[in-house]
């Protein structure tokens, strides 16, 4: 039952997912949930890290984790993890809000939050948005403190001024390009493939009048608020220049069904809509710098590894097409050892192509902004489709958007398939989950 604005209700499970729902339509604009996590003496963010969202999607704490978005027959679902066991003692709530990319809350149908216990599924709370307008962010609900306990509030707070508005209110510093001083004068150049070594000279400084004052604060590095989309005209990104070249990259696939279906692409739809037995195998296939080949996928039980080689690991296989998907998370701390990646999809079971499915991809550094784009229509009976290339150039990591529907021929797998396309030459042999 939907609880009404401003009503509270005890939370009695040490871990949660915070779900924000809504019914997704042609003219909704794509919503995206956060969190903020507000200290108990000012009411705000200690630090622009106390803010989660698309482009800084854990804490460090690991109290709070930001899962990402999954699309189904009933609408599209952003997700949020929270360990309340584990929320540091001066953290007195936790601020769970939703931004509106593209439009106004006034046309997202469906809005909703929904708490419920992470380990066994049950809700806790649920409250229902039905009055928003022109607003672009909004408070939905916190989780807070209240004598030595935790409790759930509903809020619906709408804000016209969008995340950066709210993320400015809770004391956020927000990436401002276009109030930026002035640059610095330019260091002089260095050799192409040389290393700079600084080392410092012996002076002998005048002896202060005074003590020396102390040194500045260092300025908070602004939060990028920002994301990437990729299309056919603008296919690729530098994640060099994005500055998401190190720490965890987390790549997901979502996607929903469309209304019409047609020809063999119905039996897609039937799949997804009806029985929900949909298998779509997230996979990677990798080469590294020393020359090792391989795939990271759910069949054969090749999750791969993220500490060590192949430095790239699949977590789980999800066969329901539940909250938290598929995810594969690439170690980008190890970027000078991965030459080239592939990511694709294939479908496991369940259909006989991609037909009828809208698909999208998301990549999301752990540092910088996070990378989306749609595949687009498929209108081949396809069971395989590469979703990106990563091409590490040496001076340059590039994410290049493929979205390429492929066609085995009869009796070669999917995998076989991919491989021949991108020049891998493996030997590949049968398996199963």
């Amino acid at each position: 039952m939907s609880m009404p604005k401003g009503g509270n209700t005890p939370v009695p499970a040490p871990q949660v997912r915070v779900e924000l729902g809504w019914r997704s339509g042609n003219r909704a604009p794509d919503v995206d949930a956060s969190a903020l996590l507000l200290d108990s003496s000012s009411g705000k963010v200690r630090s622009d890290a106390d803010f989660i969202f698309y482009n800084q999607a854990t804490h460090a704490s690991g109290a709070v984790r930001h899962e990402g978005k999954q699309t189904g027959p009933d609408g599209v679902t952003d997700t949020l993890w929270v360990d309340l066991a584990a929320v540091e003692p001066s953290i007195e709530r936790i601020v769970l809000a939703a931004s509106a990319d593209g439009g106004a809350f006034g046309q997202v149908p469906g809005l909703y939050i929904r708490v419920s216990d992470a380990s066994s599924g049950a809700e806790v709370a649920r409250y229902d948005s039905q009055d928003a307008t022109v607003e672009t962010a909004f408070v939905l609900g916190e989780l807070y403190r209240r004598q030595g306990a935790w409790k759930f509030r509903s809020v619906g707070q709408g804000y016209s001024t969008g995340l950066e508005g709210l993320a400015t209110d809770f004391g956020i510093t927000v990436d401002e390009p276009q109030k930026a001083s002035a640059p610095a004068a330019p260091a002089p150049p260095t050799p192409s493939g040389a290393t700079m070594h600084l080392r410092a000279e012996p002076v002998t400084p005048p002896a202060p009048a005074t003590a020396p004052p102390a040194p500045a604060a260092p300025a908070p590095t602004p939060v990028r608020l920002s994301k990437v989309t990729l299309t056919k005209e603008a296919p690729s990104v530098s994640l060099t220049k994005q500055g998401g070249t190190s720490g965890a990259m987390r790549v997901n696939l979502s996607w929903k069904v469309r209304k019409q279906f047609q020809g063999w692409g119905a039996k897609l739809g039937r799949a997804m809509a009806m029985h929900g037995d949909l298998d779509l195998d997230l996979c990677a296939l990798y080469e590294l710098t020393d020359g090792r080949k391989g795939v990271v996928q759910a069949l054969g039980n090749a999750f791969g590894a993220l500490n060590q080689a192949p430095y790239i690991h699949l977590d789980g296989d999800d066969r329901t097409g539940g909250t938290s998907g598929e995810n594969l998370t690439i170690n980008l701390d190890h970027k000078d050892e991965l030459r080239r990646v592939v990511i694709f999809v294939t479908i496991y079971e369940g259909a006989r192509s991609f037909a009828d499915l809208d698909a999208t991809v998301t990549l999301q550094p752990q540092h910088g902004a996070a990378i989306e784009f749609s595949l687009g229509e498929c209108t081949v009976p396809s069971t395989v489709c590469s979703l990106a290339l990563i091409t590490n150039t040496g001076s340059d990591l590039v994410v290049q958007r493929e979205a390429r529907f492929l066609v085995p021929d009869r009796g070669v797998s999917p995998q076989r398939t991919m491989d021949k396309t991108y020049g891998w030459g493996m030997n590949w042999t049968p398996g199963r989950k």
